[in-house]
């Protein structure tokens, strides 16, 4: 699943946590990474390995495979990869699950069945989860999975958008969060194999905001008052300093200026106050008066 020396730890063992709640239904409370390398376990994509506590205190083994391939000899690659966890942890049980995200058919079995032994793990076919109902859910952690689910019709890059806009809503005034979570959608969409850069897309958010004509009208229009007021303030105090400072402030009514004309169009589109403001940056109290004028 990418580089692991250079994701961090913690990545990993939300990864690790959101599969067992959103895919698993395994509740889940702690989560700990354990070291493969001394192992047979393969450094693939996606191979995660984590001693994991759920809510009735109970500690097992949790091993995830993301595939994104029909591979029929995956069975027997499980088998190993348990066989060597027992043989690591022989106090622990092991519960193993493979997630397959491939856009063919899932084909492989899940299992082995011989004179010798009946073998069994989970798999998650991700063409029967829905991404709306990832998306429906009131979770970043729901809405970073739903890159590996189905999105019917709708176009992979819009779905990301969907997500990224999700993002960068409820957690722009938590910066560390939100990068957290974009570096969980940049592994998830590797394994995707969607073409898409997420780090571009997020930053295309930002773009779209700046082509809207109000955005446009409203950054002239500042920039125009606020100049005209800096040359004012410099004429009048007659030094070149003053006109500086009244161009800078001028620059900052302008920057004001195309926020209000961004959070007005965003209101006209029937979004709610407090995502205008987490949007733009303006005051809650702001963003209401434009939704409502005082002289109404």
């Amino acid at each position: 699943m990418g580089n692991k020396d250079i994701i961090s730890k913690s990545i990993f063992q939300r990864l690790v946590r959101d599969f067992a709640i959103y895919l698993f239904d395994l509740p889940i409370t702690e989560v700990e990474l354990l070291d493969t390398e001394k192992q047979r376990i393969e450094d693939r994509h996606a191979d995660l390995v984590a001693r994991v506590k759920d809510t009735e205190g109970q500690i097992f083994i949790l091993h995830i495979e993301i595939q994104n391939t029909n591979d029929l000899l995956m069975p027997k690659r499980m088998l190993r990869y348990l066989a060597d966890l027992l043989l690591a942890y022989p106090d622990m049980s092991a519960r193993q699950y493979l997630v397959y995200i491939g856009k063919e058919s899932l084909r492989m079995p899940s299992g082995l069945q011989s004179l010798q032994l009946s073998y069994r793990y989970q798999t998650i076919d991700m063409h029967t989860v829905d991404a709306q109902t990832l998306l429906s859910q009131d979770s970043p952690d729901a809405w970073v999975l739903a890159i590996l689910s189905d999105f019917k019709e709708l176009p992979a890059r819009q779905v990301v958008h969907d997500i990224l806009a999700r993002l960068v809503q409820r957690l722009n005034e938590e910066p560390p969060r939100l990068r957290e979570y974009v570096s969980m959608l940049e592994i998830l969409a590797t394994n995707r194999d969607l073409n898409l850069n997420i780090r571009e897309e997020l930053e295309m958010l930002t773009i779209e905001f700046e082509k809207l004509p109000t955005y446009q009208m409203g950054m002239e229009k500042g920039i125009e008052k606020g100049i005209e007021k800096g040359i004012e303030k410099g004429i009048e105090k007659g030094i070149e300093k003053g006109i500086e400072k009244g161009i800078e402030k001028g620059m900052e009514e302008g920057a004001h200026g195309q926020a209000l004309a961004i959070a007005a169009r965003l209101l006209a589109k029937g979004m709610e106050p407090v995502q205008v403001a987490v949007l733009t940056d303006l005051p809650l109290a702001e963003v209401q008066m434009l939704k409502t004028p005082p002289n109404a």
